[in-house]
């Protein structure tokens, strides 16, 4: 049993060089969602000078898709660095448990440990 608790603690628990890696991949993740903004924006305005047509529209709409994703995850990107500097960081939304450190890397703008996740996805 201290096995399981030690191993679970474990992998819930951030070191300084965890929280120092994660930090920077959040701010690598929004400067790539910034350029991709940018360059979704400058896209769009070399469109309006075209002439429209359908194959212009289908790539409008494509582009409007990909803009509010790109927006949505910078959010996501932006609220994870300011619950670092809070020191609110890898703690799960809604049951408040530390968030999995196998999970944070992998997504490491997540809000919801694993089992929070599944639910909040189960209920849409």
């Amino acid at each position: 049993m201290v096995n399981q608790q030690s191993t679970r603690h474990r992998n819930t628990t951030l070191s300084t060089e965890d929280l120092a890696a994660l930090r920077e991949n959040l701010h690598e993740q929004r400067l790539f969602r910034l350029e991709q903004l940018q360059q979704l924006s400058a896209a769009a305005a070399h469109r309006l000078q075209a002439l429209p047509d359908r194959r212009a529209a289908s790539q409008t709409e494509v582009r409007v898709k990909l803009a509010a994703s790109a927006r949505m995850v910078l959010a996501d990107v932006e609220a994870a660095l300011v619950r670092m500097e809070q020191g609110r960081y890898g703690t799960c939304h809604l049951c408040r448990r530390p968030i999995a450190r196998e999970r944070l890397i992998i997504v490491p703008q997540a809000r919801y440990c694993g089992r929070c996740q599944q639910v909040r996805e189960a209920g849409r």
